[in-house]
């Protein structure tokens, strides 16, 4: 986690002084995303929500994507990244919306995606949206690598 807050720190430096916002919509990553983001003190000058989309249920009840805006969109692809952190923005009204989708391991997902597979995208001034692929099972690690690919993406388009 300490390595993860270190790069939080310079993204709330950076967004403090810009008065900018943020929130996040995370799913293999686990909420580290945010928990990272809200160590830093003074997070609520920037930090305005945060949803663990994990399941249908979640994307439906938290970010108010139904089936039928899934049209053409599958989990733990770059198009549904994108689309997550376009929802968190606009529905938050922040500057920047961050999202992650993946597949932590131990094995890959039902979408045919390996262990180690994540979907990273922001939306904002600067729109990016990358895939990472570590290769590994472990579960931790990824939800590590993941979150801190999310955090580094983020600060570099800052």
């Amino acid at each position: 986690m300490k390595e993860l807050v270190g790069v939080a720190e310079q993204i709330a430096a950076k967004l403090i002084a810009r008065k900018e916002t943020i929130a996040v919509a995370e799913s293999s990553a686990g909420g580290l995303i945010s928990a990272a983001l809200l160590s830093v003190p003074g997070a609520s000058a920037y930090f305005l929500g945060g949803a663990v989309v994990y399941t249908r249920d979640a994307r439906r009840l938290l970010m108010d994507i139904g089936d039928a805006e899934m049209k053409g969109y599958r989990s733990s692809s770059e198009p549904y990244a994108q689309l997550l952190a376009r929802q968190m923005r606009g529905r938050f009204a922040t500057t920047w919306g961050l999202s992650e989708t993946g597949a932590t391991g131990p094995t890959g997902n039902r979408y045919g995606d390996a262990a180690g597979h994540s979907c990273l995208a922001i939306a904002g001034p600067v729109e990016k949206v990358i895939t990472l692929e570590t290769g590994s099972g472990d579960r931790q690690a990824n939800m590590q690598v993941f979150a801190k690919a999310a955090l580094g993406l983020l600060l570099n388009n800052l």
